[in-house]
């Protein structure tokens, strides 16, 4: 398919050479949400040789309104959101070389998921992954693309180390917790995705080509119509970031082994203690009592109103509650440590 990028080519900010850098890039997208999985689609249509998408969580029917990687099938299937979208983008343009990590993004292991990156983009759900990117951003002097969205409102930016200001420059510490709105109480409409997508995605390719970022934040309301840019100032003097040099989310100072996700009134559980977990094993021993629903990627039963999603890595999904310590609890009964 020699004309596949042509009228990307045609575009003067990318050129062929810029068409050859991007084909030689590698991405790693944090997240596949509505965020990621929109913007993994764009970036493997604009043939970036070399996408990452790691996700924690499988497809839900709830999912599908916005998150447009995936089917009512992979919703069935109970599939991991990184395998869906691994088999789609390779659909999509099998030029490319697509790898799906089942995982939640740590202290532990952004590292050796991010190594290689010549760019992250930031599709998560919540602030601690956020500053945790920022952290080895800044550290390893990679650039990342900020996006977020609720309801109708979008924002988007990207970081430069040393170009400009990093996360912790603009927000010191993340919000409290239960202080924002989530997508649980505030919704969210699918095209406010696509926009605030389209400013990153922009902004990725943007840097991947050799130009320089832009250092405005787009803000924007998709349904009342309000678009805005911020100018950025520069990096924060006395930044305990980009400054003083200064990563504890990196470090594992601060962060949680569990983390309430955004809108789903869940709460992930990760101890670790926990290495592995034979997910076969466990189904024989928790079918004696519940419903179980296996495959090589997660198990999954109910308890009451609670309905429990094991991964292969230790982790849990607890959903039915926001309560730290009772998914504590259930994770200990059902799953052990």
């Amino acid at each position: 398919m020699e004309d596949r990028y042509s009228r990307q080519t045609l575009f003067p900010g990318v050129g062929k050479s810029g068409q050859q850098r991007l084909n030689s890039s590698q991405v790693v997208v944090v997240g596949c949400g509505a965020l990621g999985s929109v913007g993994a689609e764009m970036l493997a249509r604009a043939g970036v040789g070399h996408l990452t998408v790691v996700d924690r969580d499988f497809v839900e029917a709830s999912n599908l309104q916005r998150q447009s990687l995936f089917t009512e099938r992979d919703a069935l299937e109970n599939l991991p959101k990184a395998v869906a979208a691994e088999r789609v983008l390779r659909s999509i343009n099998s030029s490319i070389e697509v790898k799906g990590v089942v995982a939640d993004v740590t202290f532990e292991n952004i590292e050796e998921l991010c190594r290689e990156a010549d760019l992250i983009f930031d599709g998560s759900d919540n602030f601690e992954v956020r500053f945790l990117i920022n952290d080895y951003s800044v550290r390893e002097g990679t650039p990342w693309v900020y996006g977020a969205a609720l309801g109708a409102y979008g924002i988007s930016f990207a970081v430069v180390p040393g170009y400009t200001p990093c996360l912790r420059c603009l927000f010191s510490e993340p919000p409290a917790v239960g202080s924002v709105e989530t997508c649980e109480t505030a919704g969210i409409l699918a095209p406010v995705i696509h926009a605030v997508c389209s400013k990153q995605v922009a902004q990725t390719v943007r840097l991947l080509v050799g130009e320089p970022a832009s250092k405005r934040i787009l803000q924007l309301d998709i349904w009342d119509d309000e678009w805005r840019t911020v100018d950025l100032r520069e990096p924060l003097e006395g930044c305990e970031c980009c400054s003083q040099r200064s990563f504890p989310y990196l470090e594992g100072r601060i962060g949680s082994r569990m983390t309430r996700l955004c809108g789903r009134n869940a709460v992930q559980v990760h101890s670790p203690e926990v290495r592995r977990i034979e997910l076969r094993d466990l189904a024989d021993r928790l079918g004696q009592t519940f419903e179980v629903q296996v495959n090589e990627y997660l198990l999954r039963f109910k308890v009451k109103e609670h309905d429990i999603s094991i991964f292969p890595d230790g982790r849990a999904i607890i959903k039915g509650t926001d309560d730290l310590s009772l998914a504590r609890t259930l994770y200990s009964k059902y799953v052990g440590n």
